[in-house]
């Protein structure tokens, strides 16, 4: 169970108005305001779309979308850095009360979260930068990016400030479980999870 939200101070939002105005404008695009800045990200290519859902699998097969907890894709999570921060990870690992925690603009509050995985597309620079300091001063306690430009797989826990104290890089042929604290084990092929997700042209 989720600890109380924190309270937030409200007040114009104008980068939340701008924000809302390009999804208005962009459907299937992907719109956050990450330190400040807004991030625009077009609709992801089917091997993008493919691999999420065997990313889910495993996470389902433990038994983690259930009473406790809830696997849920492209939620807001609002973030500490800034009043108008918000991220909106490809994929989430939060505990079942999480719809008690809701912000303003339809995001979350991070206590609720126990995991947040990304799959790189375009905007691979921020998932593997300014969301790792966006995500730990959350502290959002796993982050996984499934990194296909580069052909490999992070896990960053233990987060310290605006950064993670662990930070594991996995290759094709290795396997990984992840930390028991989400609540089960769960365990990815990175070699399967690598070739489904491979983007046609880099």
């Amino acid at each position: 169970m989720s600890a109380a939200s924190v309270e937030r101070p409200h007040g114009d939002r104008p980068l939340t108005a701008a924000a809302n105005r390009l999804m208005d404008r962009l459907p299937g695009f992907r719109v956050e305001i990450i330190g400040g800045e807004l991030l625009v990200t077009p609709p992801p290519d089917g091997a993008h779309a493919e691999v999420l859902t065997d990313l889910m699998v495993p996470f389902l097969t433990a038994g983690l979308h259930g009473a406790e907890s809830k696997i849920v894709q492209g939620i807001g999570l609002w973030l500490p850095s800034d009043v108008e921060d918000y991220a909106i990870p490809d994929l989430a690992l939060v505990d079942a009360d999480y719809r008690d925690h809701v912000f303003e603009n339809n995001c979350y509050d991070p206590v609720s979260f126990r995991l947040v995985l990304e799959v790189t597309s375009s905007n691979f620079r921020s998932d593997l930068r300014n969301k790792v300091k966006a995500y730990a001063g959350a502290k959002i306690p796993v982050y996984v990016i499934l990194d296909r430009r580069n052909q490999r797989l992070h896990v960053l826990t233990d987060p310290a400030g605006d950064n993670y104290a662990k930070h594991r890089l996995y290759a094709p042929g290795e396997t990984v479980t992840l930390p028991a604290s989400l609540g089960a084990d769960v365990t990815l092929d990175v070699g399967a999870l690598l070739r489904a997700g491979r983007p046609l042209q880099d």
